[in-house]
Formats: structure tokens, sequence, C-alpha cells
């Protein structure tokens, strides 16, 4: 009797066996092998002990009065382009994007992340390939990979679907902590260009291009010079460096992550109560991917906007006199900005939190 003759009915003995029940304890280890060297590679000074152990050992040091900053997410949707393409390298580095840019938002350094990875079956290349891009995300985030778990769920989920969750540690000193608190009257709002969807609202794209649409993820679309699959597959822009970068050399009241819920909805997480960004729609052109949608789909402007970035990834109010010196700094690194608004007062909202308004029209729309 084969090895694969076995994983299908019970064992020599007759009884059944893990690999019966659809879990591969060999392909497990295998992926191992395959993704070590990835995961080896996004590493700090910090990390004791190697691959392997019951849990990832970081040694924090050189801190005067830490404090940790913690956040947890996954990729959603965006899995199902990747699945349906067979291409699994890009999507870890969305993983990635996902936390480190959140816990960068109070201006915490991202240390490492944890990642958990549940597969209906063990395909190792397939693992690692997903890892290899969570390490490509940590290295260009400046923060370790301190290990994570790979569950096969026979049964639960199909063999070819996977879905991806992480969580990231960062740290930051209790007197250089970004807050709503620091914003002002005055402060400058300034917009980091996104890469595109980046992994939000994909449910609606899939829907509109895919369900409706009937557009082919292998087709050329003129508008995206590229196939929608690549368009659609064009990784989250990690923005933490660039974010700690700019808190270093200008001065920076606190950043917004624009994710679900779009750019007013988490801007409007940074105001204070009192205070009202008043962002100029008029000042960026949203990619072409996002007119398509809204197009193709006839999505409301409203709608567009609460459910996908639009073309800005990251926001950071900044102090007036440091405007053109933030700039400088983006623009030096290659992230593409524009000034997005300003915070005013907002006598007539004293109370609650603060408020985003977008005044314009969008040229495509």
């Amino acid at each position: 009797m084969t090895d694969h003759d076995a994983a299908d009915g019970p064992n020599k003995d007759g009884g059944a066996s893990y690999a019966a029940a659809g879990v591969d304890i060999d392909a497990g280890e295998r992926a191992v092998e395959l993704f070590a060297p990835h995961a080896k590679r996004a590493s700090r000074p910090e990390v004791l002990g190697g691959l392997g152990g019951f849990s990832g050992l970081f040694k924090l040091k050189g801190y005067r009065e830490p404090v940790l900053s913690a956040a947890s997410d996954g990729v959603g949707t965006k899995l199902a382009v990747a699945q349906a393409m067979g291409v699994h390298d890009t999507v870890g580095r969305d993983l990635v994007a996902m936390c480190v840019d959140d816990l960068v938002v109070c201006g915490a350094e991202p240390l490492f992340l944890q990642d958990y990875i549940a597969v209906g079956k063990v395909v190792p290349e397939t693992v690692a390939d997903i890892v290899k891009g969570i390490a490509d995300g940590c290295v260009d985030a400046g923060c370790a990979l301190l290990g994570g778990e790979t569950a096969e769920h026979p049964g639960l989920m199909h063999e070819t679907h996977y879905d991806l969750s992480a969580t990231a540690v960062g740290v930051v000193e209790a007197d250089s902590i970004l807050s709503p608190d620091l914003v002002r009257p005055g402060d400058v709002v300034i917009a980091m260009g996104s890469s595109g969807l980046h992994s939000n609202g994909y449910s609606l794209a899939r829907k509109v291009l895919l369900e409706w649409g009937h557009m082919d993820l292998g087709g050329h679309v003129e508008e995206f010079g590229r196939t929608l699959g690549e368009e659609l597959l064009e990784p989250t822009r990690i923005y933490a460096r660039d974010c700690l970068a700019l808190a270093a050399e200008t001065d920076v009241r606190t950043f917004a992550h624009v994710t679900g819920g779009g750019l007013a909805e988490n801007l409007a997480r940074v105001i204070p109560a009192g205070l009202v960004a008043e962002l100029d729609r008029h000042s960026w052109t949203p990619a072409p991917v996002f007119t398509m949608i809204a197009q193709r789909g006839r999505v409301e402007q409203a709608e567009m906007e609460r459910t996908f970035n639009m073309g800005v990834g990251m926001v950071a109010v900044v102090a007036p006199e440091d405007t053109d010196r933030a700039q400088a700094v983006l623009t030096a690194r290659h992230v593409d900005n524009w000034v997005l608004g300003s915070i005013k007062t907002d006598p007539g909202r004293g109370n609650g939190g603060g408020h985003v308004e977008l005044i314009g029209e969008h040229p495509r729309f």
C-alpha cells in the first residue's frame, strides 16, 4: 500500500489515521522546510532563538518608558483573487501592511509580527509562497517575522482555499505617542498615495467587475496597462518606515491609516471634538480602477468613498510650518504625496468626536 493510499483510507491495521482524516503532517513539515529561508531573512537583532520553538522571543531594550502597541488584521476577500489566479506570493505583503500601518498611527515602530495561515489542504509550495510575501512585507516594514501557525482544516475549508491573519507588535516612547489631542486648528493634512485598492472593498470590486461585468482576471485592461488580475493583486503599500521617518524629522500630530470605512471615517477617528478636517477632492484624481468600479457598477460617490481608499492610503496631520519639509521627506522616500486639506475649528460640533468634510468633486466622477 502506498502512502497516498494510506491517506485515503484506514491504516494497515484497519484503524483511523490523521492522514486519512485529511491532515498531512509530512506536507506541513515540507512547507516549513520551504518557507524557513524566507522567515529567517525577516528578522531583527532583538530576536532570540530560531524557528521551531513554542513561542517567539524578542528582547526589548534601549527605551526609557516603552509603551507596547498591538494590531491584528487579515487580508479579506482579496484572497479569492489570489486563489483564482494561483498567485500566492503577494497577499502576505497585504497582511503585513494592514497590521503594521495601524501600529504606526500612534508613532509606534513595528517590532515583530506573528501570522496564522489556515488552509483546506497543505500544499507546501503554496504555503511557502504565502510566507515569502509575509517575509517581504516584514523586511519592508523593518519588523521581524517571529513565528506563527499553519493549520490544516479538512472538511471545513475547500482544499484550494486559505485564510490569513496576523498580529503585529510595536513600541513607542510614552512621551512620543501621537494622538488626536495633539491636533490643532491650522494643521495641514497631507495625503500619501495608495498603490491601488490595497486590501479593502474587494467584495464590491469582485461583484462589479467579475460577477456583473464578466471581466477576465487574465485579460489585459488598457486603462491599467496590465491584466485585471495584476491590478487587483497589486500589494498594499507599507507606510510604516515612511511615517516613522516623517515623525522623526517633522512635527507630526498624528496619522490615519485609510482602510475599511474610507478616508473620511478613518481620518475622523484622529480628529478631536470641536475641529473639522476640510479636504479638497480636486487635490487628486483617483486611479482608473476606482473609476471603472464606479462606472460599471453605477456606484454612488458616497458609497465609493465609504468602501475604498480612493487613492489615499495614509494621511499625516502636521504642523503648518512643517508642511514643505514633510512633503520633501516623503518625496525623497518616493512616496506620492500632496496637501489634502487643513484642520479648522468647528464650533457647531463641540460635542462628540471630530468631523471630516470632503469638498468638491473628483475629476473622473
